[in-house]
C-alpha cells in the first residue's frame, strides 16, 4: 500500500482552510468581512486566525479608519504554499476518487 500523505493539521480545520481560501482570492480582508463569510463568532474567528498567524500562513495589520479600529488579513507567500501543498496532497489522498 503507497505512503498516505500527511494533510498539515494547522489547515485541517474546517474554519482555518475556509479562511486561507478566501484570502487566497483577495489582496487584503477585513475582520468583519471574513465573519460574514464564514458566519463564524468574533472569539472563533480571532481564535483561528491566530493560529494561522502564529504559523506565518497569514500578515495581521490594525489600523484606525476615522478613529474605529480595523483589522486586514492578507496571506502569505508561506501561507499560499502550504494551502497549495495542502490541496495537492488531497489530491493525492483521494486519488481517482475525485475528476476536477
Amino acid at each position: 500500500m503507497p505512503e498516505l500523505p500527511d494533510l498539515n493539521p494547522v489547515i485541517h480545520g474546517k474554519l482555518r482552510l475556509a479562511l486561507l481560501s478566501l484570502l487566497a482570492g483577495v489582496e487584503e480582508a477585513e475582520f468583519t468581512w471574513l465573519r460574514g463569510k464564514t458566519g463564524a463568532t468574533d472569539g472563533n474567528l480571532g481564535a483561528q486566525l491566530g493560529k494561522l498567524e502564529e504559523a506565518g500562513y497569514v500578515a495581521v495589520e490594525k489600523r484606525f479608519v476615522l478613529r474605529k479600529p480595523q483589522t486586514l488579513y492578507r496571506i502569505t507567500a508561506e501561507g499560499r504554499a502550504a494551502l497549495t501543498e495542502y490541496v495537492e496532497a488531497l489530491k493525492t489522498l483521494l486519488g481517482a476518487a475525485i475528476t476536477v
